[in-house]
């Protein structure tokens, strides 16, 4: 028990001790504000630099992630164009340094993917849930008096809303028997509804696509306008494919062919089987090369992670210049502190003061420099995303972990610069400090 008692004892003295210490640095720091304010300098820059990358990478992923959300997540694309550069099996290459050369120009004398690919693959893979054939074409619509220009006509097969995750706002969406009839009938975008039909309700109205009378019996809800959203849904207009191949007098349209893999099936073990299947589709012999790709939306996410690291990296190398020059000004600027208070610090220590007494007085100076600047660095981020006109649908905000490891990092700065001039200061005899001149 008076063991207990004496270790409370001591620990309130250390406790009051460190009180004092921290008191002391405060006064001293608000004395020599020029100084504080070089010391908060270096740091200050560093941490903006780290906290305003950090939150740009993060509102960079989070708002591509938001654009991937109108794709299912496991979604095959067969296509003519690779995601990015393909080695000779026909997977996406990268290199430590980066990607590999894009070649372009041999992709581009690939034959198209068509209606016919489609029914092949649909007949013949075990591996996928379903199968979604779309082709585009740009044209304008009208309603009475009321035309929108520039329309993008998705014409699909069935399946789209579940490849496409489509989101129903008004009406409903094409049944199947309508996809496979090739019925007049149309899914609207929210902004083209708007344009067309203003407050009137659209739903069973007819609308002109190249002199066809097509009926509107849904609009999809409001997407909103971001540059990374991969598909506008906004001011698209979706119709059976049958009957697109009618309204725009196409006969073997070229288009674009998404799959879903069933439950239970990954989409690499997807992608391997439609890679097999389109080889015989299209009689390649073995031995020769892929004229087509098979893209994991996946590789986008592992692409961008590549490149948001990449990004992390050339930001923690900008910013270490500033945390370095900030740094060594704090660990200066306490050299000269130790300088200045050297009598005092021998007064102290003749008066009973213990090292860890002298230290904390010169590592809370450091690590409230390097705090402050931190906290300087991070308003200026905060007034940045404040003042900075940035889109409503953007999704860009100060999270408390980067405020959070901007602080942290500075701490660790702060420590670090000032644990060589604290313990200097703790070694000091005290009749030497006292008589110093």
């Amino acid at each position: 028990m008076e063991g207990l008692k004496r270790l409370i004892k001591k620990g309130r003295v250390v406790l009051i001790q460190l009180k004092e210490g921290v008191v002391f640095t405060w006064n001293e720091l608000k004395n020599n504000k020029f100084r504080t304010f070089l010391s908060l300098l270096g740091v200050s820059i560093g941490i903006f630099t780290i906290v305003a990358i950090f939150t740009a990478v993060d509102a960079l992923k989070s708002n591509v992630k938001k654009g991937f959300e109108s794709f299912s997540s496991n979604l095959v694309q067969v296509s003519k164009w690779p995601m990015g550069p393909e080695d000779e099996d026909g997977n996406i290459q990268m290199e430590s340094g980066g990607f590999t050369e894009y070649r372009w120009w041999d992709y581009m004398k690939r034959p198209d993917i068509t209606y016919n690919h489609f029914k092949f693959l649909k007949a013949n893979s075990k591996l996928a849930e379903d199968f979604l054939f779309t082709y585009g074409s740009s044209c304008s619509i009208k309603y009475g008096r009321n035309t929108a220009s520039n329309v993008s006509v998705g014409c699909s097969t069935n399946a789209l809303e579940k490849v496409l995750k489509i989101n129903i706002d008004k009406g409903r969406m094409i049944t199947r028997a309508e996809f496979d009839g090739g019925n007049l009938v149309a899914l609207l975008g929210n902004a083209v509804a708007t344009s067309l039909f203003q407050e009137e309700d659209p739903i069973g109205k007819s609308i002109k696509i190249k002199g066809y009378s097509v009926t509107v019996v849904g609009v999809m809800e409001k997407q909103g306008e971001s540059i990374t959203n991969f598909t506008d849904f906004d001011n698209a207009v979706y119709i059976p494919y049958l009957a697109g191949k009618m309204v725009f007098g196409l006969r073997e349209p070229d288009g674009e062919l998404d799959a879903i893999p069933k439950e239970g099936v990954t989409s690499a073990e997807l992608t391997q089987e439609l890679r097999v299947l389109m080889r015989q589709a299209r009689r390649i012999r073995p031995g020769q090369k892929n004229d087509f790709s098979i893209n994991e939306f996946s590789t986008l996410t592992d692409m961008l992670d590549k490149i948001l690291g990449v990004i992390r990296t050339v930001g923690w190398i900008i910013a270490a210049f500033s945390l370095l020059i900030g740094g060594f000004g704090i660990a200066n600027i306490m050299f000269v502190s130790v300088k200045e208070r050297t009598k005092i610090i021998g007064i102290q220590k003749a008066l009973g003061a213990k090292r860890y007494f002298i230290m904390t007085q010169f590592l809370a100076e450091a690590l409230i420099l390097a705090v402050a600047g931190a906290l300087v660095g991070i308003l200026i981020v905060a007034l940045i995303l404040w003042i900075a006109p940035i889109p409503a649908e953007y999704d860009v905000h100060l999270t408390f972990g980067n405020i959070l490891s901007g602080v942290a990092i500075a701490s660790v700065i702060g420590i670090l610069s000032g644990l060589l001039p604290a313990w200097s200061a703790a070694r000091l005899n005290p009749v030497d400090a006292i008589n110093s001149k």
